[in-house]
């Protein structure tokens, strides 16, 4: 099973990095498998140590992968790890990595869970924030796959979005379409 989350990092001086990623549920904690070049790469081949947040605010989600900044992410800092975490999460858990399969793409980092705390209840999702998620991981992908599939694949998320968001679903799902049109420009320049 892989859970869709918002992972925390930081650089070996300590700068703190967000980023989605897929965590796969291995027994005793999480696999990690962030593409090369990355920063979390780089973050948690340097200090061996992150978080995993759950959030259901997807433009999280969206405001990192289409690089919007119009979203302040404010962090909180771990309990047990040298680490930070999304202070209005839901709930977090502090990895440690146990050890380090290399890849040339996807090195693989089996990481042991050091701590979970829950920090509020968490009120159920609509399909739109689960439309939103699916637009994040296409828009992570543009540069890897064909124009149609992501033609394709938005238009149908857009039905999702129009008949279920809210406010916040609607704002995440606009910079998804922006990231998608502003890839598009970029390609034909």
């Amino acid at each position: 099973m892989i859970r869709e989350t918002i992972i925390s990092t930081r650089s070996a001086d300590g700068k703190p990095h967000l980023a989605p990623l897929g965590a796969t549920v291995i027994e005793g904690g999480y696999l990690l498998q962030p593409f090369r070049p990355s920063r979390t790469l780089e973050n948690l081949m340097a200090t061996r140590v992150a978080c995993i947040n759950f959030t259901d605010d997807v433009r999280i989600f969206s405001a990192l992968v289409s690089r919007h900044k119009q979203l302040p992410v404010p962090l909180a800092k771990a309990t047990k790890i040298d680490c930070q975490r999304i202070a209005a999460t839901l709930a977090h858990q502090e990895l440690i990595v146990d050890r380090i399969e290399e890849d040339e793409k996807r090195p693989r980092f089996f990481c042991k869970i050091e701590r979970s705390e829950m920090h509020r209840p968490f009120m159920g999702l609509n399909r739109a924030k689960a439309a939103v998620i699916e637009a994040a991981v296409l828009v992570s992908r543009l540069s890897m796959l064909p124009a149609e599939k992501i033609d394709r694949d938005m238009a149908q998320l857009a039905i999702v979005v129009e008949k279920t968001a809210g406010p916040e679903e609607q704002e995440a799902w606009s910079w998804m379409v922006e990231a998608v049109a502003n890839h598009r420009r970029a390609q034909a320049s």
